[in-house]
Protein backbone atom coordinates (compact mmCIF):
# COMPACT_ATOMS: atom_id res chain seq x y z
CA UNK A 1 0.00 0.00 0.00
CA UNK A 2 1.19 3.65 -0.59
CA UNK A 3 -0.45 6.37 1.32
CA UNK A 4 0.20 10.02 -0.10
CA UNK A 5 0.06 13.09 2.77
CA UNK A 6 -1.14 16.03 1.64
CA UNK A 7 -0.06 19.42 3.31
CA UNK A 8 -1.27 22.93 2.32
CA UNK A 9 1.25 25.39 3.66
CA UNK A 10 1.18 29.27 4.12
CA UNK A 11 3.59 31.20 5.50
CA UNK A 12 4.42 28.18 8.26
CA UNK A 13 8.15 28.69 8.02
CA UNK A 14 7.78 28.98 12.08
CA UNK A 15 6.18 25.44 12.24
CA UNK A 16 7.46 23.66 9.17
CA UNK A 17 10.60 22.05 10.46
CA UNK A 18 8.59 20.21 13.93
CA UNK A 19 5.73 19.47 11.56
CA UNK A 20 7.83 17.38 9.05
CA UNK A 21 10.35 15.67 11.84
CA UNK A 22 6.87 14.37 13.91
CA UNK A 23 5.50 13.81 10.56
CA UNK A 24 8.38 11.45 9.84
CA UNK A 25 8.67 9.73 13.48
CA UNK A 26 5.04 8.77 13.04
CA UNK A 27 5.38 7.36 9.23
CA UNK A 28 8.73 5.60 10.01
CA UNK A 29 6.84 3.39 12.65
CA UNK A 30 3.94 2.35 10.13
CA UNK A 31 4.72 -0.60 7.61
CA UNK A 32 3.62 1.70 4.28
CA UNK A 33 5.34 3.03 1.48
CA UNK A 34 4.52 7.04 1.65
CA UNK A 35 5.23 10.01 -0.09
CA UNK A 36 4.35 13.70 1.32
CA UNK A 37 3.21 16.45 -1.08
CA UNK A 38 4.01 20.07 0.44
CA UNK A 39 1.92 22.75 -1.28
CA UNK A 40 2.85 26.12 -1.13
CA UNK A 41 0.31 28.57 -1.12
CA UNK A 42 2.36 31.61 -2.37
CA UNK A 43 3.82 32.29 1.24
CA UNK A 44 5.60 35.42 1.87
CA UNK A 45 8.06 34.23 4.52
CA UNK A 46 10.59 31.64 4.36
CA UNK A 47 8.54 28.88 3.76
CA UNK A 48 9.25 27.97 0.20
CA UNK A 49 13.16 27.75 0.92
CA UNK A 50 12.60 25.01 3.78
CA UNK A 51 10.12 22.59 1.49
CA UNK A 52 13.53 22.95 -0.82
CA UNK A 53 15.25 21.90 1.69
CA UNK A 54 13.04 18.92 3.10
CA UNK A 55 12.75 17.61 -0.80
CA UNK A 56 16.54 18.12 -1.10
CA UNK A 57 17.12 15.79 1.92
CA UNK A 58 14.44 13.33 1.93
CA UNK A 59 14.14 13.10 -2.27
CA UNK A 60 13.07 9.14 -1.99
CA UNK A 61 9.50 10.53 -0.32
CA UNK A 62 9.38 13.99 -0.32
CA UNK A 63 7.74 16.53 -3.24
CA UNK A 64 6.73 19.72 -3.43
CA UNK A 65 4.43 22.80 -5.36
CA UNK A 66 4.84 26.35 -5.25
CA UNK A 67 1.96 28.74 -6.46
CA UNK A 68 3.03 31.96 -8.48
CA UNK A 69 0.57 33.87 -5.93
CA UNK A 70 -2.01 32.97 -2.93
CA UNK A 71 -4.69 31.13 -4.49
CA UNK A 72 -5.98 29.32 -1.26
CA UNK A 73 -6.40 26.89 1.02
CA UNK A 74 -9.03 24.92 -1.67
CA UNK A 75 -6.62 25.35 -4.56
CA UNK A 76 -3.96 24.30 -2.63
CA UNK A 77 -5.54 20.96 -1.21
CA UNK A 78 -6.99 20.47 -4.81
CA UNK A 79 -3.37 20.62 -6.32
CA UNK A 80 -2.28 18.09 -3.74
CA UNK A 81 -5.11 15.65 -4.55
CA UNK A 82 -4.12 15.95 -8.29
CA UNK A 83 -0.61 15.07 -7.71
CA UNK A 84 -0.68 12.52 -4.94
CA UNK A 85 -0.64 9.06 -6.30
CA UNK A 86 -1.23 6.96 -3.65
CA UNK A 87 -3.88 4.23 -2.56
CA UNK A 88 -5.12 6.75 0.30
CA UNK A 89 -4.23 10.14 0.77
CA UNK A 90 -4.12 12.02 4.14
CA UNK A 91 -5.07 15.57 4.22
CA UNK A 92 -3.80 17.70 6.54
CA UNK A 93 -2.77 21.06 8.26
CA UNK A 94 1.31 22.13 8.81
CA UNK A 95 0.37 24.06 12.36
CA UNK A 96 0.48 20.72 14.34
CA UNK A 97 -3.44 21.31 15.22
CA UNK A 98 -3.78 17.69 13.36
CA UNK A 99 -1.68 15.57 15.37
CA UNK A 100 0.24 13.30 13.29
CA UNK A 101 -0.03 10.31 16.01
CA UNK A 102 -3.92 10.00 14.16
CA UNK A 103 -2.63 8.54 11.31
CA UNK A 104 -2.30 4.53 12.39
CA UNK A 105 -6.10 4.88 13.94
CA UNK A 106 -7.12 6.04 10.07
CA UNK A 107 -4.91 3.61 8.50
CA UNK A 108 -7.21 0.75 10.76
CA UNK A 109 -10.20 2.41 9.69
CA UNK A 110 -8.94 2.48 5.97
CA UNK A 111 -8.36 -1.28 5.94
CA UNK A 112 -11.56 -2.04 7.69
CA UNK A 113 -12.92 -0.78 4.09
CA UNK A 114 -13.67 2.95 4.56
CA UNK A 115 -13.06 5.09 2.10
CA UNK A 116 -13.69 8.38 4.20
CA UNK A 117 -11.82 8.34 7.61
CA UNK A 118 -12.91 11.51 9.29
CA UNK A 119 -10.81 13.21 12.42
CA UNK A 120 -13.15 15.20 14.06
CA UNK A 121 -12.07 17.64 16.81
CA UNK A 122 -14.04 18.78 19.65
CA UNK A 123 -13.81 22.15 21.22
CA UNK A 124 -12.08 22.00 23.98
CA UNK A 125 -10.33 25.37 24.37
CA UNK A 126 -12.41 27.16 22.41
CA UNK A 127 -14.12 30.47 23.58
CA UNK A 128 -17.49 29.93 24.11
CA UNK A 129 -18.85 32.48 22.24
CA UNK A 130 -17.47 31.17 19.35
CA UNK A 131 -18.59 27.76 20.48
CA UNK A 132 -21.89 28.55 20.33
CA UNK A 133 -21.63 30.69 17.63
CA UNK A 134 -20.35 27.21 15.50
CA UNK A 135 -23.15 24.75 16.91
CA UNK A 136 -25.66 27.72 16.36
CA UNK A 137 -24.61 28.01 12.62
CA UNK A 138 -24.13 24.12 11.70
CA UNK A 139 -27.92 23.67 13.00
CA UNK A 140 -29.05 26.78 10.81
CA UNK A 141 -26.73 25.84 7.53
CA UNK A 142 -28.06 21.75 8.06
CA UNK A 143 -31.45 23.00 7.40
CA UNK A 144 -30.92 24.98 4.25
CA UNK A 145 -28.25 22.86 2.16
CA UNK A 146 -28.33 19.37 0.27
CA UNK A 147 -25.61 17.91 2.38
CA UNK A 148 -24.40 17.50 5.97
CA UNK A 149 -21.66 19.42 7.58
CA UNK A 150 -20.99 17.64 10.76
CA UNK A 151 -19.21 20.25 13.31
CA UNK A 152 -15.16 19.71 14.04
CA UNK A 153 -15.24 17.34 10.65
CA UNK A 154 -12.73 19.74 8.74
CA UNK A 155 -9.79 18.95 6.02
CA UNK A 156 -8.27 16.84 8.42
CA UNK A 157 -9.64 13.08 6.99
CA UNK A 158 -8.21 10.22 4.80
CA UNK A 159 -9.61 9.35 1.48
CA UNK A 160 -9.62 6.29 -0.48
CA UNK A 161 -8.37 6.16 -3.79
CA UNK A 162 -12.21 6.00 -4.73
CA UNK A 163 -12.86 9.05 -2.84
CA UNK A 164 -9.84 11.12 -4.23
CA UNK A 165 -10.76 10.16 -7.91
CA UNK A 166 -14.74 11.11 -7.11
CA UNK A 167 -13.50 14.70 -6.10
CA UNK A 168 -11.53 15.64 -9.04
CA UNK A 169 -14.11 14.35 -11.21
CA UNK A 170 -16.43 17.93 -9.82
CA UNK A 171 -15.12 20.46 -12.15
CA UNK A 172 -16.37 23.52 -10.40
CA UNK A 173 -14.49 26.48 -9.88
CA UNK A 174 -15.55 27.21 -6.71
CA UNK A 175 -14.66 24.67 -4.25
CA UNK A 176 -16.28 24.43 -0.46
CA UNK A 177 -14.57 21.12 0.04
CA UNK A 178 -16.03 20.56 3.40
CA UNK A 179 -19.08 20.13 1.46
CA UNK A 180 -17.95 18.09 -1.46
CA UNK A 181 -16.42 15.43 1.06
CA UNK A 182 -19.99 14.85 2.31
CA UNK A 183 -21.16 14.93 -1.25
CA UNK A 184 -19.64 12.75 -2.80
CA UNK A 185 -20.72 10.28 -0.09
CA UNK A 186 -19.11 6.16 0.14
CA UNK A 187 -18.29 4.77 3.13
CA UNK A 188 -17.42 7.00 6.16
CA UNK A 189 -16.50 6.79 9.50
CA UNK A 190 -15.08 9.71 12.08
CA UNK A 191 -13.72 9.48 15.25
CA UNK A 192 -12.82 12.70 17.68
CA UNK A 193 -9.76 13.83 18.85
CA UNK A 194 -8.85 16.49 21.41
CA UNK A 195 -8.47 19.74 20.52
CA UNK A 196 -4.85 21.14 20.19
CA UNK A 197 -3.39 24.19 19.89
CA UNK A 198 -1.16 25.80 17.34
CA UNK A 199 2.54 24.90 17.84
CA UNK A 200 3.75 27.96 16.17
CA UNK A 201 2.79 31.21 13.86
CA UNK A 202 -0.34 32.84 13.51
CA UNK A 203 -4.03 31.71 12.59
CA UNK A 204 -4.78 32.56 9.06
CA UNK A 205 -8.74 32.53 10.07
CA UNK A 206 -9.59 35.83 10.99
CA UNK A 207 -13.21 36.88 11.14
CA UNK A 208 -13.97 38.21 8.10
CA UNK A 209 -12.42 34.83 6.80
CA UNK A 210 -15.25 32.71 8.78
CA UNK A 211 -17.65 34.79 8.05
CA UNK A 212 -17.23 34.38 4.01
CA UNK A 213 -16.54 30.66 4.91
CA UNK A 214 -20.00 30.38 6.48
CA UNK A 215 -21.40 32.14 3.91
CA UNK A 216 -19.59 29.35 1.31
CA UNK A 217 -20.87 27.10 2.94
CA UNK A 218 -24.88 28.47 3.08
CA UNK A 219 -24.88 28.63 -0.62
CA UNK A 220 -22.51 26.11 -2.32
CA UNK A 221 -24.82 23.38 -1.86
CA UNK A 222 -28.36 24.81 -2.57
CA UNK A 223 -30.91 27.64 -3.89
CA UNK A 224 -32.94 27.55 -1.19
CA UNK A 225 -32.05 31.20 -0.07
CA UNK A 226 -33.26 32.48 -3.41
CA UNK A 227 -36.82 30.71 -2.88
CA UNK A 228 -36.49 32.33 0.43
CA UNK A 229 -36.21 35.58 -1.28
CA UNK A 230 -39.22 35.14 -3.02
CA UNK A 231 -41.78 34.04 0.29
CA UNK A 232 -40.20 37.21 1.54
CA UNK A 233 -41.46 39.39 -1.06
CA UNK A 234 -44.60 37.72 -0.96
CA UNK A 235 -44.95 38.18 2.48
CA UNK A 236 -44.51 41.93 2.23
CA UNK A 237 -46.17 42.22 -0.61
CA UNK A 238 -49.48 40.91 1.54
CA UNK A 239 -48.54 42.94 4.50
CA UNK A 240 -48.67 45.90 1.93
CA UNK A 241 -52.09 45.19 1.21
CA UNK A 242 -53.07 44.47 4.12
CA UNK A 243 -52.32 47.47 5.24
CA UNK A 244 -53.36 49.60 2.74
CA UNK A 245 -57.04 47.74 3.21
CA UNK A 246 -56.66 49.21 7.20
CA UNK A 247 -55.62 52.41 5.77
CA UNK A 248 -58.69 53.01 4.07
CA UNK A 249 -60.94 51.29 6.11
CA UNK A 250 -59.67 53.61 8.96
CA UNK A 251 -60.11 56.83 6.86
CA UNK A 252 -63.98 55.72 5.71
CA UNK A 253 -64.56 55.31 9.48
CA UNK A 254 -63.04 58.46 10.96
CA UNK A 255 -61.77 60.68 7.92
CA UNK A 256 -57.89 60.72 6.67
CA UNK A 257 -55.21 61.47 9.15
CA UNK A 258 -51.81 62.54 8.10
CA UNK A 259 -49.14 59.32 8.90
CA UNK A 260 -46.23 59.61 11.33
CA UNK A 261 -42.59 60.49 9.52
CA UNK A 262 -41.30 57.67 12.00
CA UNK A 263 -43.71 54.84 10.67
CA UNK A 264 -42.93 56.15 7.22
CA UNK A 265 -39.30 56.39 7.61
CA UNK A 266 -38.97 53.18 9.22
CA UNK A 267 -40.53 50.99 6.62
CA UNK A 268 -38.61 53.03 3.76
CA UNK A 269 -35.76 51.83 5.61
CA UNK A 270 -36.37 48.29 6.21
CA UNK A 271 -38.05 47.56 2.88
CA UNK A 272 -34.65 49.46 1.30
CA UNK A 273 -32.51 47.27 3.61
CA UNK A 274 -34.37 43.89 2.62
CA UNK A 275 -34.09 44.73 -1.05
CA UNK A 276 -30.18 45.49 -0.79
CA UNK A 277 -30.05 41.74 0.35
CA UNK A 278 -32.23 40.29 -1.49
CA UNK A 279 -29.97 41.78 -4.84
CA UNK A 280 -26.74 40.87 -2.66
CA UNK A 281 -27.91 37.56 -2.39
CA UNK A 282 -28.97 37.35 -6.35
CA UNK A 283 -25.40 38.85 -6.91
CA UNK A 284 -23.39 36.28 -5.37
CA UNK A 285 -25.02 33.56 -7.26
CA UNK A 286 -24.76 35.23 -10.67
CA UNK A 287 -21.02 36.12 -9.69
CA UNK A 288 -20.30 32.01 -9.43
CA UNK A 289 -21.75 31.64 -12.04
CA UNK A 290 -19.37 34.34 -13.66
CA UNK A 291 -16.64 32.56 -12.46
CA UNK A 292 -17.49 29.47 -13.68
CA UNK A 293 -17.99 30.09 -17.08
CA UNK A 294 -14.59 31.80 -17.21
CA UNK A 295 -12.90 28.63 -16.88
CA UNK A 296 -10.15 29.51 -15.39
CA UNK A 297 -7.13 27.42 -13.70
CA UNK A 298 -7.73 27.09 -10.25
CA UNK A 299 -4.06 27.83 -9.68
CA UNK A 300 -0.70 28.57 -11.32
CA UNK A 301 2.42 26.41 -10.32
CA UNK A 302 5.54 28.59 -10.69
CA UNK A 303 7.84 25.48 -9.59
CA UNK A 304 8.03 22.24 -8.25
CA UNK A 305 9.94 18.92 -8.13
CA UNK A 306 7.87 16.45 -8.90
CA UNK A 307 5.41 15.06 -11.14
CA UNK A 308 2.71 17.30 -12.70
CA UNK A 309 -0.76 17.16 -11.43
CA UNK A 310 -3.25 16.65 -13.97
CA UNK A 311 -4.30 19.67 -16.02
CA UNK A 312 -6.83 22.73 -14.99
CA UNK A 313 -10.15 23.44 -16.50
CA UNK A 314 -8.42 25.91 -19.35
CA UNK A 315 -5.52 26.06 -20.80
CA UNK A 316 -2.54 28.29 -19.25
CA UNK A 317 -1.63 32.03 -20.64
CA UNK A 318 1.28 32.12 -23.16
CA UNK A 319 4.74 31.25 -21.56
CA UNK A 320 2.92 29.98 -18.23
CA UNK A 321 2.35 26.42 -16.83
CA UNK A 322 -1.48 26.43 -15.62
CA UNK A 323 -1.27 23.76 -13.01
CA UNK A 324 2.20 21.72 -14.64
CA UNK A 325 5.61 22.20 -12.85
CA UNK A 326 8.48 24.49 -13.47
CA UNK A 327 12.15 22.44 -12.81
CA UNK A 328 14.21 24.62 -10.54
Amino acid sequence: MKLSIVVPCYNEEAVIGRFDAALRAVLGGLAVEYELWYVDDGSLDGTLPRLRALAHQHRDTTRYLSFSRNFGKEPAMLAGLKAATGDAVILMDADLQHPPELIERMLDLYQLGHDQVIARRSRDGDRRLRTALSRLYYRAVNTWIDVELVDGAGDFRLLSRKAVDALLALPEYNRFSKGLFSWIGFDTVSFDYRNTARKAGETKWRLGSLVNYGIDGMISFNCRPLRAAIYAGLSLALLAVLYALWVIGAAVAGGVTAPGYVTLVAIIVGLGGLQMVMLGLIGEYIGRIYYETKRRPHFLVKESDGAAPHPAPAPAPSGTTAVGPRSR
